[in-house]
């Protein structure tokens, strides 16, 4: 079963992940304006790119869990994920700056005021040099090893991130409590033995 699997992976290009995965960042931007996010767009806005772009670093965050405890490879697929996940967190980003506070001066002071706030920027701050050492040539130039060492901020701006999304919700929520549940569990398989199976 997981030879049929791996095999099928191997043969699927990464291209569709890029594909796919960013058409929501136009298609919700044009419901946006066309009235299709009920009557505060901005808002609306603003979260799905959020949720999406969790969604895809919590995505990329179970290449490695799979292959150890299932022996699914999808490595091949982590590079798209994480670079789908920051486009959308910096989409996310970009709606709450230009159109939800439209002021730098404002951006700055619910930086430094909203400690939610603060936590989602710093978790974006570690994104950045991700997104930018995600070619070959980076990993050539850094070295594989500090290449490794420098993208285990992903474990970091994950768990800013979900915690960002609990605190940022009103009231007791659900659905940030899950997402944080399940990047607290897929950050911590990332401890357990190699040899030990889940069942």
């Amino acid at each position: 079963m997981q030879d049929a699997i791996n095999q099928t992976l191997r043969r699927v290009p990464t291209w569709p992940v890029y594909v796919l995965g960013l058409a929501p960042i136009p298609w919700l931007f044009w419901l946006g304006l066309s009235g299709g996010l009920g009557p505060e767009p901005i808002k609306a806005l603003e979260h799905r790119y959020g949720v999406l772009g969790l969604q895809f670093l919590l995505a990329g965050l179970c290449v490695t869990p799979l292959r150890r405890f299932a022996g699914i490879n999808a490595i091949r697929f982590r590079r798209a994920l994480g670079l789908v996940a920051f486009a959308f967190i910096a989409a996310h980003l970009l709606v709450w700056a230009v159109l939800d506070v439209q002021a730098l001066s404002r951006v700055w002071a619910d930086i430094v005021k909203r400690p939610y706030i603060t936590i989602g920027m710093a978790g974006f701050a570690c994104l950045v040099p991700l997104a930018v050492t995600s070619t070959d040539r980076a990993v050539r130039w850094l070295g594989a090893p500090r290449w490794r060492q420098l993208h285990r901020l992903t474990y970091v701006a994950v768990g800013l991130g979900a915690v960002h999304f609990v605190m940022q919700a009103k009231g007791l929520q659900i659905a940030p409590l899950v997402y944080l549940g399940v990047a607290g569990v897929l950050l911590g398989l990332r401890t357990l033995p190699s040899g030990k199976r889940l069942a």
